[in-house]
């Protein structure tokens, strides 16, 4: 069904079906084509790069495609050969394995019949290639560096940290839009205020807050100083203040608590919204770095953000690894964006009303 809505899409024209092409029709296409390209090229080079070797990272020019040298197994050898194609003095290209290298010289095999012996220089070859997955760049850091561990405490802030700023958010811009009391714009503007202030700048106080509360190395101390951000306030609010007033009065004649009306009316009408930062808290949680880098130093706290920064080192970087594991990383929040961008697209400039 998406597949035949797409292609009557594409087969929208300005002069109408059958008719040629207006020039907006090509400038429209072209600028759509260089949209997917620049937004999902990047993607597609890291997913490719995920699969390379370490030695294929570093080749220059770099290829798209994961390649990999061949290696053939040779008689009288203990372990398999790389496969080059060489040039050799009397113009012939033959397909020969390296023995060894003593300068610039290699010493080379036929695989096929290995008394040939051939001395080849190496500017007169060019390895045999292959395209291969290096699917080790994903199975060894699973199984020697813990990154299940480091996935589980990663799902368990976000999801814990999401669900506690959805609930504190929602509940402070019910009070915000539907509460009049002295003192609201005042309340409003210093909530709004609280945007401009760089996470930097309050970074050493929490810090000191959490350390006397004793939460240092404790995935909560991730957790809670995040838990109410003024920017999913202040987006609910704006949503709620677009609800009748009405339908919230005809609850409370009919008795129902505040509480009722906030989570039996007013919650399940700004569905919409709630999803919206619901999407925005999971991608701040699940990419924070700098902040867990502050309070957590034992690796079995660490999230997979601070994880993938071990494969950094000084003199040395992993890249192959470092590339694996960033891919995992981008899984979940592909997977949440997918199911839950249905509700950006529909209801957020409706009123809640049917």
């Amino acid at each position: 069904m998406a597949t035949i809505r797409l292609s009557s899409m594409l087969g929208q024209r300005r002069n109408g079906p059958g008719r040629p092409l207006h020039w907006t029709d090509i400038a429209a296409y072209v600028y759509l084509a260089l949209g997917v390209v620049l937004m999902f090229g990047p993607v597609l080079w890291l997913v490719l790069s995920s699969f390379k070797t370490q030695s294929a990272l570093l080749e220059f020019p770099p290829s798209l495609l994961p390649f990999a040298q061949v290696e053939v197994t040779v008689s009288g050898q203990p372990q398999k050969l790389p496969l080059f194609r060489a040039k050799l003095p009397d113009g012939t290209v033959r397909e020969l394995a390296q023995v060894r290298r003593i300068g610039l010289i290699a010493q080379m095999v036929d695989p096929a019949d290995p008394s040939q012996q051939f001395r080849v220089a190496i500017d007169k070859r060019e390895p045999v290639r292959r395209v291969a997955l290096a699917t080790e760049n994903y199975s060894e850091p699973l199984q020697r560096f813990a990154f299940l561990r480091f996935l589980y405490n990663s799902v368990f802030v976000t999801v814990i940290a999401t669900l506690i700023t959805l609930l504190i958010n929602s509940m402070a811009a019910y009070g915000l839009a539907v509460y009049q009391f002295p003192g609201k714009q005042a309340a409003t503007l210093a909530v709004i205020g609280t945007l401009m202030i760089p996470v930097t700048i309050i970074l050493v106080p929490v810090y000191l807050v959490v350390t006397e509360l004793g939460l240092t190395n404790s995935l909560w101390a991730v957790i809670l100083p995040g838990a109410a951000t003024p920017t999913g306030v202040f987006l609910l609010r704006q949503y709620m203040l677009t609800l009748p007033k009405d339908l919230i009065e005809a609850a409370r004649m009919d008795k129902a608590s505040e509480w009722q009306i906030y989570w039996r009316i007013v919650m399940p009408l700004t569905l919409p919204a709630l999803a919206v930062l619901a999407i925005f808290s999971i991608m701040w949680r699940w990419n924070e770095f700098l902040w867990p880098l502050a309070v957590l130093t034992k690796t079995e706290v660490y999230t997979l953000q601070i994880a993938l920064n071990a494969f950094q080192g000084e003199l040395q970087t992993q890249w192959h690894y470092l590339l694996a594991m960033t891919v995992v990383t981008l899984i979940p929040v592909a997977l949440v964006f997918v199911f839950l961008q249905r509700f950006i697209t529909t209801g957020i400039g409706s009123t809640g009303m049917k």
